[in-house]
């Protein structure tokens, strides 16, 4: 530093240096060596003082961690705790009823309606009910939409009806379930049926595992067997298995160059009989035996083309249908005919009665002819009223109806005693929801549903409750298609399922709710 300083000042002349004392420089440094040993003795002493009463470093910091671990889940408890007695209390708080700001004395009057006026005619049941409160009326269009729509949609139900409505479901399924653990011949007993509204489920389609490449003429349960039967004009016939949920196939046979017109069980129901669309020829499919049987020619029998017939209900007869009016009874046991029947004009139709001792046809006339089968004469015929063309007709397992079809939609539904005994009896009830000609007449086996169809129009379907004599209002479905156009149905032995084949190939398959048994 002395040789920067004459560079820094410049032109000031340096003085003389001190005169340094080094005896009381050494006494000096003597004394602070001697402070600095007692500081480092402090130190230490104090270090371990603190050892002794916190503990080493390590401890320290452990003891340190743990306490503040202890810390942070008891303000975690307390969180928790205020939050659940905060939740306690909100739970226990009874809200306090609003009071009305305004009150108004006409609220408590009920107001009525005038129920005469044309728009609201259609939602009274009967003159009494010249007037309605507003309440009722409500509550009637509630009931009319319900009706229209088969129910009350999902989207208006609240939580505890829909609730209610999947445990409903649950047990429907149970019980399907339980029905398809049976087999055999089935014995079933069930309070009547109810009308309005019917409790049906669409089923996966019964021939789903082997749709039809053509349109269906035929679908047709098994009398004791879980089985359904389909046959159309691909040239096949098809057995499937009933369960409802996948309907495996059991077989199917293709008959050559034979587009099927109609197939039928047997009554015992070990054999299936099948007619065509061009001639006389038909099949005899035995499943007992797995073979094809075809019958090109029956003795007795001069038609040039057999389509239509029916099985006699102990399976003893055929009765085949003609041209130009005649029936033929054939036997099953020497395929021949033993006696033939004529009617006026051509036939439309015709069924066997429940005990077999009796023919219902009808002509296309209108007029319905009534045999005796062993001696085949005409015990009584009268015309169908108000029919100018005849399409179908059917009759009742339990022998109390017969239903005769027209062209022009209309079915008629008579007491069969009343047939037999009158020369012209009347209607019970023309039902007249088909508007084009019905083609398919079924009663299911314990004769509380008639199923009538049309195969001129989509969704031309409809179940008529017996004996109301009343339509079903939530079948079909309203503005969805979803059977097309009919052109045979049939009941299960036990109207546990109803099935419709259509112009699509398909066997649509329906479970009626009511019935238990298959």
């Amino acid at each position: 530093m002395a040789t920067l300083l004459p560079h820094i000042r410049k032109g000031r002349k340096r003085g003389p240096d001190p005169v340094v004392d080094l005896d009381e420089e050494a006494n000096k440094r003597e004394k602070n060596v001697q402070l600095l040993r007692v500081l480092g003795e402090q130190d230490a002493s104090v270090k371990l003082l603190e050892d002794l009463v916190f503990g080493t470093e390590d401890e320290l910091v452990e003891r340190l961690e743990h306490e503040a671990g202890d810390m942070r889940g008891s303000l975690l408890d307390e969180e928790d705790s205020s939050d659940d007695e905060t939740e306690n209390e909100s739970r226990l708080q009874v809200p306090a009823a609003k009071k009305a700001v305004w009150e108004d004395d006409d609220d408590e009057v009920a107001e009525e309606v005038d129920m005469a006026h044309r728009f609201r005619t259609d939602f009274t049941k009967g003159s009494a009910e010249a007037r309605m409160t507003k309440q009722k009326l409500q509550q009637r269009l509630k009931e009319q939409f319900q009706k229209s729509m088969g129910g009350a949609p999902s989207w208006a139900e609240t939580e505890v009806r829909k609730k209610k409505k999947k445990e409903e479901e649950e047990e429907d399924e149970d019980d399907e379930d339980n029905l398809m653990r049976k087999t055999g011949n089935f014995v079933g007993t069930s309070e009547s049926l109810p009308k309005g509204i019917i409790r049906i489920k669409k089923c996966l389609k019964a021939n789903n595992d082997r749709p039809a490449d053509d349109r269906l003429t035929t679908v047709q349960f098994h009398p004791s067997a879980q089985v359904i039967m389909t046959a159309g004009l691909d040239h096949s016939i098809s057995l499937f298995q009933v369960d409802g949920k996948t309907n495996p196939k059991i077989q199917s046979i293709h008959l050559e160059r034979f587009p099927v017109n109609k197939a039928c069980f047997s009554a015992n129901g070990e054999q299936v009989i099948a007619t065509g669309m061009r001639n006389k020829l038909f099949y005899i499919y035995d499943m007992m035996e797995g073979k094809i049987i075809p019958v090109p020619t029956v003795r007795g029998l001069t038609e040039q083309r057999v389509k239509e017939f029916e099985v006699s209900p102990e399976g003893d007869y055929l009765l085949l249908t003609g041209s130009s009016g005649y029936l033929h009874l054939m036997t099953m046991k020497t395929k021949e005919v033993i006696r033939s029947m004529k009617v006026s004009g051509n036939v439309c139709g015709t069924a066997f009665s429940a005990d077999g001792s009796k023919i219902f046809s009808m002509s296309e006339e209108g007029e319905v002819f009534i045999w005796d089968v062993r001696s085949s004469k005409c015990l009584s015929r009268f015309p169908d009223e108000g029919c100018v063309r005849g399409t179908s007709i059917a009759l009742s397992p339990d022998g109390h109806y017969l239903a005769c079809g027209s062209q022009s939609g209309v079915v008629n539904v008579y007491s069969q005693q009343a047939c037999v005994r009158e020369a012209e009896p009347k209607p019970l009830k023309a039902v007249m929801n088909l508007v084009t000609a019905a083609t398919a007449l079924r009663f299911n086996p314990t004769s509380e549903i008639l199923a009538i169809a049309s195969r001129a129009d989509d969704e031309a379907n409809r179940l008529v409750h017996l004996p109301s004599l009343t339509v079903f209002s939530n079948f079909p479905v309203f503005r969805r298609k979803t059977i097309y156009r009919t052109h045979c149905l049939d009941f299960s032995p036990n109207s546990g399922f109803y099935s419709v084949a259509n112009n699509k190939g398909d066997a649509l398959l329906f479970r009626l709710l009511h019935y238990k048994d298959f």
